[in-house]
């Protein structure tokens, strides 16, 4: 694999020559947080068909709207990598400032937003001059950052003061705030635009926020059988294209939550492996793969009988998931 050899003040430096087409290959990227690396899976084998080397710390993942490229945020080096889809390699840098972990790709404005955790601000970035533009002070401990359809508004939550912030991405200020359960973290959107389902770790909760009033109009508890609910933290969630169906995985609690997203009951309970964190559902809504961070593997899930059918080994501590579909 061909690497960037310039130290992480650097900017991002592009390859000059153009990518192959690669898209839909229905390949599955795993973020590991200890090996600094990204394992990729056949979709159909679940067999590694490459680890690729970035740099430390890879956390989210998010493609580029024509996949074509795959950005990794890399807490430890405080940079986004870039990875050419199509032949599975670093070929660029973004500077981000302090500790990146969850970020949203806007590629019509060309920025990134990026929550970061230490300055407690949400960061700008200009991705063709690889500069940060703009600071947005949040919250203590800002995590999950969501971008709205339109790429008008940026959602962002704060773990220390329970709250999701309401930001206008182009004056770069906070039009709202609204108080959620404790310790909120990611973010999920239903289809129609309506809602925001906020998982709330401490909480052992979702708590749903109506976009139109910006304010809470409900709350999911969640406890697997034979569960204490101080195990129960759940972080990584993710909501059918269809509407249907919600998975919310359950940390410590080492099972995944099914919900009925119209009702917003609890339909059931899938066992997975340790401290389950990023899931991510495949385009045709069978499979879904769900990141153990304590288990070192990934349990991929058979959605229509809710049954685990495998168990991958990857790299140390997996954060998350991206498919290319």
């Amino acid at each position: 694999m061909r690497r960037l050899a310039s130290p992480i003040a650097v900017l991002a430096v592009f390859l000059a020559s153009a990518p192959a087409p690669a898209k839909n290959t229905g390949l599955i990227f795993v973020s590991n947080e200890k090996t600094n690396n990204l394992i990729v899976l056949d979709p159909k084998t679940y067999q590694v068909v490459k680890d690729i080397k970035v740099s430390r710390r890879p956390r989210d993942m998010h493609f580029s709207a024509d996949h074509d490229k795959l950005y990794v945020a890399c807490g430890d080096d405080d940079v986004i990598d870039i990875l050419d889809v199509a032949r599975l390699e670093v070929i660029g840098r973004l500077a981000t400032g302090p500790s990146p972990e969850t970020f949203a790709l806007d590629e019509k404005r060309r920025r990134l937003y990026v929550a970061s955790e230490e300055t407690s601000s949400l960061g700008f970035i200009d991705i063709d001059r690889n500069a940060i533009v703009r600071q947005v002070p949040t919250g203590a401990e800002p995590e999950g950052v969501f971008l709205s359809e339109d790429g008008a508004t940026v959602y962002v939550t704060s773990e220390v003061a329970n709250l999701v912030h309401r930001i206008d991405a182009e004056r770069g200020e906070v039009t709202g705030d609204v108080v959620v359960a404790t310790r909120p973290r990611r973010f999920a959107a239903t289809p129609d635009g309506k809602e925001l389902w906020v998982s709330a770790e401490l909480s052992g909760e979702v708590t749903i926020i109506d976009r139109a009033s910006f304010t809470v109009a409900g709350r999911i508890e969640f406890l697997p059988p034979g569960m204490r609910k101080t195990d129960v933290t759940p972080v990584g969630l993710v909501i059918s294209s269809d509407g249907s169906a919600a998975y919310v995985a359950l940390g410590r609690a080492a099972h995944v939550a099914v919900v009925d997203v119209p009702t917003r009951k609890v339909q059931g309970y899938i066992l997975v492996g340790k401290r389950a964190w990023g899931v991510a559902l495949s385009r045709d809504r069978e499979r879904l793969f769900v990141a153990n961070g304590l288990g070192d593997d990934v349990t991929v899930i058979d959605t229509r009988s809710r049954k685990a059918i495998i168990s991958v080994p990857v790299g140390r501590v997996p954060w998350g998931v991206a498919i290319d579909d």
